[in-house]
């Protein structure tokens, strides 16, 4: 991957990766790990596992499912909760190489400021991505983002299934950019009951490529992501129009085979 600079110009909301690839959020914990499987030299920037403003436990009925293709992932996002995961982690992301983007479970725009207010008085935090609920209808997306419009820049991830729709509400508001969260599905699981949850591996490029191909129409810088395992897969996104690149699943496939090979 030739090294390039992405400039997120939205206000002053500007947002640089360069390399125009990052980690999504979940997928290498909540601070870079200098020495680990990943070349952290490879991205631009790092996303933090997400970080709800209370301490979340898994869900009781959690589960990860393979389907041909990928996997199913239901977790209930566990995470410590914003005050502690600001006390475990806020020395590691002040001394990181790579800029720190939190990612932040946001569903009441009343709790949304405070979560924000207290990041920015962080050193190392050089951003912040709400994830906004899969069931989140404009509406409610816009007043989240309200909400979250603060003096860092603001990444906004939507469901995969309603981007085009969710991102067209948000062109006059102060994003940086979109991202795009996995689609969500279900399947039958072994003892015959049905689970839900997101779906992640190389099935779901098609749907992301066509997901983004929607976005970019907005004029809204856009952060890719789904299904990439392949090197051609980040010169199609960015091809198409993507601002940059989130990888996932991908990445513990880097710890399994560090692992066992």
């Amino acid at each position: 991957m030739d090294d390039m600079t992405i400039d997120f110009s939205r206000p002053k909301y500007d947002l640089e990766i360069s390399p125009p690839l990052m980690n999504a959020a979940g997928s290498l914990g909540y601070f870079p790990l200098p020495g680990g499987w990943v070349d952290l030299s490879q991205l631009g920037a790092f996303v933090t596992n997400p970080i709800s403003l209370r301490k979340r436990t898994p869900a009781n009925n959690r589960t990860c499912q393979a389907y041909p293709g990928g996997l199913l992932v239901h977790s209930g996002f566990p995470n410590p909760g914003l005050r502690s995961a600001i006390r475990r982690y806020a020395q590691r992301w002040e001394r990181s190489s790579l800029p720190i983007i939190v990612h932040l479970l946001v569903d009441r725009p009343e709790d949304v400021p405070g979560m924000v207010i207290q990041l920015e008085e962080l050193e190392g935090v050089m951003g912040i991505e709400i994830g906004l609920p899969p069931d989140c209808d404009p509406e409610s997306a816009v007043d989240l983002v309200q909400a979250a419009v603060g003096e860092l820049p603001l990444i906004v991830r939507v469901p995969m299934e309603q981007a085009g729709e969710i991102t067209a509400s948000l062109v006059n508001s102060s994003v940086s950019a979109i991202s795009l969260a996995p689609p969500r599905g279900a399947l039958v699981a072994s003892e015959g009951r049905i689970v839900h949850g997101r779906l992640f591996g190389p099935a779901v490029f098609p749907i992301a490529l066509a997901s983004l191909q929607e976005v970019v129409k907005t004029g809204v810088p856009v952060i890719a992501a789904g299904g990439v395992y392949e090197p051609w897969q980040v010169k199609a996104f960015l091809e198409v129009g993507a601002s940059a690149v989130q990888l996932d699943t991908v990445l513990w496939s880097l710890c399994w085979e560090d692992n066992v090979g």
